[in-house]
Parts: structure tokens; sequence; C-alpha cells
């Protein structure tokens, strides 16, 4: 029985031995893994978080370039309507709608006859 008992706690003290030794090597691998990912995801975050500077300040500069041309967009449609109601005003006395083309071209060609005749 002696032999038995000490045989025994044999078997156990290396079954002990084995799950420590099995036990420190998965703790040190799941550490190992941790840090790993606490690295990924420290520098995963910084560059997200430059990202997302980068994409405020070119939403910033989008914004104010888009405010710029709405402006410029509001001055060159006044003076578009200014400059048509212009060309409206002017119309009636640039286009005689009342005459035809083949009458004014008879016209021009009388006046040109005219201006012909009176120069001999």
């Amino acid at each position: 029985e002696n032999g038995g008992v000490v045989g025994m706690l044999e078997v156990i003290e290396s079954d002990f031995a084995r799950l420590e030794a099995d036990t420190k090597a998965a703790e040190a691998s799941a550490q190992k893994e941790y840090d790993t990912f606490m690295t990924d995801s420290k520098v995963d975050k910084e560059a997200k978080t430059k990202d997302i500077e980068h994409k405020t300040a070119k939403k910033q500069d989008e914004e104010q370039a888009l405010t710029v041309k709405r402006e410029d967009l509001e001055g060159t449609q006044k003076e578009l309507d200014a400059a048509l109601a212009y060309f409206d005003k002017l119309k009636p006395s640039c286009v005689d709608a009342g005459v035809s083309y083949e009458d004014r071209v008879a016209r021009r060609k009388e006046e040109i006859e005219s201006l012909q005749e009176a120069l001999r």
C-alpha cells in the first residue's frame, strides 16, 4: 500500500505539473493574442480618428465652397434676369415683326439702287 499511495501521489503530481504547464502555455498564448489585438485596435482607432478629422475638415471646406457657389449663382441669376429684361425692352425697337423677310430684302435693294443712282 505504501508504494501504491506514493505511486498515486506521483501520478497526481505529474498530472498537476502537466496541467500547470498546459495552463501557463494557454495563458501566455491568450495574453499574446490580447496584446496583439489591443495593439491592432489602438492603431485602427488612431487611423479612424485621423480619417474622421480629415473628413470633417473636407466637409467644412465643401460646405464653404457650396455656400460661395450658391452666392455666385444668385448673383449671376440676377445679372441674367436684368440682361433678359433689358433684351425684352430692346427687342421691339430692333426687330420689326410686321415686315416679312422678302419685303425687307426688296426695300434694302431699292435703297441700294437709289444710293447708287445718287452717286452717278
